[in-house]
């Protein structure tokens, strides 16, 4: 008599587009049955189904959730209803934070309004805290598979000061602060959690950053390969860091930038 395992989960917070969805794309290619949170206008929802529905050829189950990620009453409504498309033997084994709510009002301005403390708050907890609790209530729900891989995006604003990145700068410092800690205190329930900081991604979110053409075209100038990082670039190193081999590999943060950032 045969002995069902279950399926190994990954959760994709921030999925409908971008990193999240190209590492949703590659993780279903490899037998991850997937879970997407996303927070997206109904206009859009018809677009991306059809991401979702590639995605779902795919995957041994699947679900998704247009909710917002950081309330922690629909974070509690989310996992319930993930809980109840468990099969016997099912656990979380992937979560990968690609949240990308944040401020980006500059600190001085004459013309716009000023980034204010509040914008700093509201683009911390949804860019870093998040990623804690997030954690936190897997774990007291007793989903967690024993070698569970945590992993969320950072970037260059993690050292590299920009006009009107300021509060996404503090997330993402924040975040890889939180990884180093996620990495040491839950390590013991076999939790390695590592960050991984893309070169520059053309994405909805990176569009929305100012001078972002400006940006993009000096990060191919800068890159040794003469062109700017992809997502499908990223969801790669994804999937390394959630293969068995990769188990010894915790609170680092891996750069996936083809060498941008050499110079």
């Amino acid at each position: 008599m045969s002995h069902f395992k279950g399926r190994n989960w990954a959760i994709i917070l921030g999925g409908s587009r971008g990193l999240g969805l190209a590492t949703a794309r590659r993780l279903s290619e490899e037998g991850y049955a997937l879970c997407i949170v996303h927070r997206d206008r109904r206009a859009d929802l018809e677009e991306i189904q059809k991401g979702f529905l590639e995605v779902e050829k795919k995957a041994p189950a699947f679900c998704s959730f247009n909710a917002d990620a950081v309330n922690p009453e629909k974070r509690k409504e989310i996992l319930a209803q993930l809980k109840s498309n468990f099969k016997e033997g099912d656990k979380v084994k992937v979560l990968v934070h690609s949240i990308a709510k944040g401020s980006l009002k500059p600190m001085v301005s004459n013309d716009q309004e000023a980034l204010s403390a509040e914008d700093i708050e509201i683009t911390f907890k949804a860019m870093a805290l998040s990623l804690y609790e997030w954690v936190q209530n897997l774990v007291s729900e007793k989903i967690i598979h024993e070698d569970m891989r945590v992993i969320s995006f950072t970037s260059e604003g993690n050292t590299r000061a920009m006009p009107g990145y300021a509060a996404v700068s503090v997330a993402k410092v924040a975040l890889e602060a939180l990884t180093r800690s996620i990495a040491l205190e839950f390590a013991p329930l076999g939790i390695r959690a590592n960050c991984i900081q893309a070169g520059v991604t053309e994405t909805t979110s990176f569009g929305m950053i100012p001078n972002s053409e400006k940006i993009k075209e000096m990060a191919r100038k800068r890159n040794p390969s003469g062109r700017i990082t992809t997502p499908e670039d990223v969801a790669n190193v994804v999937s390394l860091l959630c293969r068995e081999e990769a188990h010894w590999i915790n609170g680092s943060i891996v750069k996936a930038d083809g060498g941008e950032s050499l110079r």
